[in-house]
């Protein structure tokens, strides 16, 4: 467009998505850019420190259709988190959508989230997956992440969780302007309280390649997740204390009941070994518990860049794409 408006920005973090990101931008080219010939779209895709030819094939990318193609290169490896916010900060459009860079969300889904923005003016569009066609493994597995997210603090949750979401300008500007050195996106987005539509779909297998989202990065998830958005763990730990206290005194009175009584020897040692365990262990749970919040607390006021840009090539800059000085980002 002439004037240079972006009616949406489409934000895609990068990490190891080698021979996944051609054929997704051509489906996005096709299905997207070009089958809503009244909106101007840009992509944006913010390279998270890969050590494959992801960036090589970005910068084919961009250099194929340098109009519409932004890339983010971050120094290095910051996390998915990081990256979508360094997306955020370089998107142009009066709303975001997110979606991943492997191609496990349809490229229809994204038609689908601008329709609920434009034309049904939803300030917010998640997209809960129906189904997947992944292992049993994952499929177990982010069914007890989802379930348990949904006890712990948000109800309102989709079962299966969600990956892909739009954010409208208004929702994006809350978001950024409340900064969380340790966020999930999934609870930020709920917490807003804009008005929200769901829409479903089926999830696909990856293009290519495997998921670098491995086991340590999925149980950091869930800390975030709970710690971040509950006071369930705490309140576990009190609650804990006072049935291990009780316990302990049913405990000793029955062992002086059966003393008194029934004539049974009451073990000194016994009764030592049986409290220090049980003592230790609460304490060491409450400890670790407590150590997490104030890790996460540490996080937030120490108010560090949660990334480094290493370079920017601008959508449609004069010269093609000229990478811009480094930067970094507090999101």
């Amino acid at each position: 467009m002439s004037d240079g408006r972006v009616d949406y920005s489409i934000v895609i973090p990068v990490y190891f998505n080698e021979g996944c990101l051609l054929p997704l931008f051509r489906a996005l080219a096709t299905e997207v850019l070009q089958a809503n010939p009244g909106r101007h779209g840009e992509v944006v895709f913010v390279d998270d420190g890969s050590k494959d030819r992801s960036f090589d094939e970005l910068r084919q990318i961009a250099s194929d259709s340098p109009s519409n193609v932004t890339l983010v290169k971050l120094t290095r490896n910051f996390g998915q988190t990081a990256a979508i916010l360094a997306g955020y900060e370089h998107a142009r459009g009066d709303c975001v959508v997110t979606i991943s860079a492997d191609g496990q969300e349809p490229t229809s889904l994204v038609n689908e989230m601008l329709k609920a923005f434009f034309e049904e003016r939803y300030e917010i569009v998640i997209c809960p997956r129906a189904g997947r066609e992944e292992s049993a493994y994952r499929a177990i597995g982010s069914g007890l992440y989802f379930s348990l997210m949904r006890l712990l603090t948000f109800s309102n949750m989709p079962r299966g969780g969600f990956d892909a979401w739009l954010m409208g300008r208004r929702a994006l500007e809350v978001f950024l302007r409340n900064p969380d050195a340790s966020p999930s996106f999934q609870w930020r987005l709920l917490w807003m309280g804009f008005e929200t539509k769901s829409v479903s779909y089926r999830r696909r297998a990856r293009l290519a390649g495997r998921s670098r989202y491995n086991f340590p990065r999925k149980l950091n998830a869930v800390l975030d997740g709970i710690l971040g958005h509950s006071l369930a763990p705490i309140r576990l730990m009190w609650l804990s204390g006072c049935v291990i206290s009780l316990l302990g005194s049913a405990y000793a009175v029955s062992l002086l009941l059966g003393g008194s009584l029934r004539g049974h020897p009451i073990t000194p040692a016994a009764l030592v070994i049986v409290a220090l365990l049980l003592t230790a262990g609460l304490q060491m749970t409450m400890s670790g518990i407590v150590g997490e919040y104030v890790w996460r607390t540490l996080k937030q006021v120490r108010d560090r860049d949660m990334y480094v840009i290493d370079a920017v090539y601008p959508a449609g800059a004069p010269g093609g794409h000229a990478p811009t000085s480094s930067a970094a980002g507090t999101a």
